[in-house]
Formats: C-alpha cells, structure tokens, sequence
C-alpha cells in the first residue's frame, strides 16, 4: 500500500522530465511542445509548480532578447518602407477591434489582448513579449498561444493553396504570407512552399513586421500598469533593442548570431511546454470555444484586408 500511495508522484516525476527532454528534440515544433504540456496537465500533478512558473516566466524573457540577434534594423526598413501606413492602420485596428469583441464575447482583458497581440504581429513571439506586461497567469497566455497556433497549422496548409487559385505573384504571396500568418516558422513553411522568391520576401517582412514588437511592449506596459506604480520599461525588451543594434550596426559573425536566434527559438519552443504544464484541469476545462472564435475573426479580418491592399499596390 505504501508503494501505490507513491507510485503517481514517482510517475509524474519521470513524466515532466521525459517531455522536458521531448520538447529539446530538434524535430519537435511549438505547438507540439504546448500540447505535450496541455497533455501532461491534463493526465498528471504537476511536481514543481513553483519552478514551473518562474522558469517559464525568465526563459520566455531570455528567448525574446536571443531573437534580437535575428533582426535587423535597415533591412527592416528598408523592406517595410512601401507598407508602413497599412502596416500601422492593421496593427492599431486589430489591437482594438480585438479587444472590444472580447468584451462583447466575455473574454477576460488580458486574454483577448494576448490573442489580438499575437494576430496583430508576430504570433507566439508577440505573446510572448507582452505576456508579462499584462501580469498574465500561464491559463491565460496558454489559451492564447493554443488558439494562435491552431490557426498558423491551418495557414501553412491553405495559404499556399489560395495563392495559387488567386495567381499570387511571388513576391505578393510573401507580402500576404508575412502578414496574415501568425508565427515567423508557419510564414517559411508556406512561403517555402510557394517558391524561393516567396520565401525570401516572407522572411524579411515578417522580420520587418515584428520590430512593432518595441512599440507594442511600450505601450502595453503603460496600459497594464497600476495607478501607483511607475512606468518601467521591461528590461528584456530593453536588452531586445539592444541586440538588435548590435546585429545591425556591428559585424558579428554569422555563425554565431544564428546560433544565438536558433537557441532562443528553442527556449521558446520549451517554454512552451512550461506554460502548458502548468496548467491545471480545471483551468483547462473553462476555455471554451470563444477565444478560439475570437482569434479566428481576427485572423479573417487581417488576410482579407491584407490581401486586398497587396493586389491594388504590389
């Protein structure tokens, strides 16, 4: 009897390790990773709920800082020079628009601001960076990146498919990818797809397109914070700028800026089975489906209008 008693502490105990060394794989993507967290709530306890959350809440922070190596501010420029108004008119309508039908649907704030952050910008990456401005607890940054990262599945597969049957041009189908797809990994997969001219456009934009991380992290951060409290800007958005700079004006090996973007994308993809983990089954259980309708009017809304500003001026 002692032994039973146990044996489900020693077995969630192996478990947590076991997906931890699961979501390190090379192979496994961001959504995997979610899912073997959303998977492990749902089936164990979690054995260090403490250590879960402050990891989960530092690697995101650190991940978000690495990626600035990736970035680079004139090319940025110079890609995002033609679209810049509709790039600012989609980015503020979406932020807005998204959290006044979450009111409508009764989605908490902080939720439908994650959500609207994500499709606004840069899918996971913007949650991320935002996530702990808005002191959201890991129920709500995991519904929010679950519902992202179901559509960016749904983005690889068709976007290709209706470039094709709207006779996209490379370089439109990477503008449109860049912006209307959530995640920078889910716009390579679809533009790579497409062609290598596609794939190249894509990329560079949705660089371009992630720098309104900056602003949006600003602004957030002024939002979200209490009466009393000052405005501090968040030090790994800071240190995010500043290994932007340094990417952009200092001649670093390529080599080693790569390997620092590709270790952050990996802490972020771990990360997220931290979030998910994290969880519990009852949190789980009040999800329901109106994040999931939230994130998917957005996500309509933003490829229509995208993709109606790409065929009148690209």
């Amino acid at each position: 009897m002692k032994i039973a008693h146990h044996n489900p502490k020693k077995k969630s105990l192996y478990l947590y390790f076991i997906f931890i060394t699961i979501s390190l794989l090379p192979l496994v993507t961001a959504p995997i990773a979610l899912f073997l967290g959303l998977l492990f709530a749902l089936t164990n306890k979690n054995p260090f709920p403490n250590f879960n959350k402050l990891i989960s809440r530092c690697l995101l922070q650190v991940s978000i800082v690495g990626l600035g190596f990736g970035m680079n501010v004139h090319e940025s420029l110079k890609t995002g020079g033609n679209g810049i108004v509709f790039t600012i008119i989609s980015v503020v309508s979406v932020m807005f628009i998204g959290v006044f039908i979450g009111k409508y649907f009764k989605i908490d704030k902080i939720t439908s601001y994650l959500i609207s952050s994500g499709t606004a910008i840069c899918g996971g990456s913007a949650i991320a960076a935002v996530g702990p401005l808005t002191k959201a607890d890991q129920n709500q940054i995991s519904i929010s990146l679950a519902t992202i990262f179901i559509l960016n599945a749904v983005g690889l597969f068709i976007f290709p498919l209706f470039g094709k049957l709207l006779d996209l041009t490379q370089h439109q189908f990477g503008v449109w990818a860049a912006i209307a797809i959530h995640d920078t990994s889910s716009v390579v997969g679809a533009a790579t797809t497409y062609g290598k001219e596609a794939l190249q456009v894509a990329t560079t934009v949705k660089l371009t397109r992630a720098l309104w991380i900056i602003p949006l992290s600003l602004a957030t951060a002024m939002i979200f914070k209490n009466k009393d409290e000052k405005l501090q800007i968040p030090w790994f958005i800071l240190l995010f700028i500043v290994a932007m700079l340094i990417n952009s004006y200092f001649q670093l090996p390529k080599i080693f800026t790569s390997y620092i973007v590709y270790l952050s994308q990996r802490l972020l993809i771990l990360t997220l089975f931290f979030i998910g983990a994290g969880l519990s089954r009852t949190s789980i259980a009040k999800v329901g489906i109106k994040p999931l309708l939230l994130a998917l009017f957005l996500w309509c809304f933003i490829t229509i209008t995208s993709l109606v500003f790409i065929l009148k001026f690209y």
